[in-house]
């Protein structure tokens, strides 16, 4: 791999560092857009889950005591039980089709939770109902990589501060990437390529995700909401274009 391929890598490492350090979420979606250009999806994937594992770690000790986990363990334990359905489901279902369904909610709701005045506080449900989020999302996470929208979504109208959402944005996210990666590596798709290139990117994943930790900390709640709803909105975008690129 050439100089000017590596320089992307290590920007594609920085960016989705910085991102998962400010939001709690997001390697992929900033990381993939630009690895894709220099390494295939059996190379990129797996590298992500590893940077977005990394990411998260190095900056858990700085949010650790804001986590509350009366409100994060039903999120947990529900994706952690959805994603072997999800990772079964693979056989038997079209993940381009979840892409797309779930790339339209994301450009609708966000894009509503924008303009909405008020914030909202759904109460209804309570735990089962996170819980009951947290296992779609799971669900979604084994079949098509796809973990975080509806739980992000879900906590982003239950009222919750920006302490409460973060701590589910990052235990949940992690949760469940570190629980994709061990399959992954137990099923061969960790290399030697790619977790030779996870230590060239290590250094940029750390000091993006320790700069996005210090930024979050200097916003407000209404900032860190909209910052939110942009990233899902992004999202939303390149799960679309993904579900109708033609193959």
């Amino acid at each position: 791999m050439g100089g000017f391929a590596i320089a992307l890598l290590l920007v594609g490492a920085f960016a989705g560092g910085f991102v998962s350090g400010l939001a709690g979420f997001g390697t992929a979606l900033m990381a993939l857009g630009i690895w894709l250009y220099v390494a295939p999806p059996a190379v990129a994937v797996p590298l992500v889950l590893i940077c977005s594992v990394v990411g998260q770690v190095s900056t858990l000790p700085s949010i650790w005591r804001s986590i509350d986990f009366r409100v994060v363990w039903p999120f947990v334990l529900g994706g952690l039980a959805g994603v072997p359905l999800g990772t079964r489901l693979i056989a038997h279902a079209d993940p381009d089709t979840f892409k797309l369904t779930i790339g339209v909610l994301l450009l609708v709701f966000p894009a509503a939770l924008y303009f909405q005045r008020r914030p909202m506080a759904i109460k209804f449900g309570g735990k089962p109902f996170d819980g009951a989020i947290g296992f779609a999302g799971g669900i979604l996470g084994g079949l098509a990589g796809l973990s975080g929208p509806l739980p992000i979504l879900w906590a982003s109208v239950r009222g919750w501060n920006k302490e409460q959402r973060r701590g589910i944005f990052q235990t949940f996210n992690f949760t469940v990437l570190a629980t994709a990666l061990l399959l992954q590596a137990f099923a061969g798709f960790v290399t030697r390529e790619v977790l030779g290139l996870a230590v060239v990117t290590f250094p940029a994943t750390v000091a993006g995700a320790w700069l996005g930790a210090r930024t979050y900390h200097a916003l407000n709640d209404r900032n860190f909401t909209n910052i939110v709803l942009g990233l899902l909105f992004l999202s939303g975008i390149g799960l679309v274009c993904s579900g109708i690129a033609p193959r």
